[in-house]
């Protein structure tokens, strides 16, 4: 049996819409684009999950030991593993 998160943003609950990539409303990047939750998904999940520390991706210069730099690096360890286009696309845009 698998962990699975609460409020996950990837998993569809109800009669949701279906999150894509694609148009007007999308809250996720395209493949190309670099994966991932664009600034408009991240602002709408945390207005759906009050209390939640969801952030967009660290994708600029950062200064050595900031806040940003310590998440980046956390990203880039938990994901080492992954293999899928999207996920490397992530990686890609996260600068690992």
């Amino acid at each position: 049996m698998s962990y699975s998160q609460a409020s996950n943003p990837f998993q569809k609950k109800g009669n949701e819409p279906r999150k894509t990539t694609k148009g007007k409303g999308r809250n996720f990047r395209t493949v190309k684009e670099g994966a991932g939750m664009t600034k408009k998904g991240v602002a709408e999940y945390r207005r759906k999950n009050p209390g939640s520390k969801l952030k967009t991706a660290v994708t600029g210069k950062v200064k050595p030991g900031s806040k940003a730099a310590k998440r980046r690096k956390s990203f880039c360890a938990r994901s080492k593993s992954w293999k899928s286009e999207r996920g490397l696309a992530a990686r890609r845009r996260w600068k690992c």
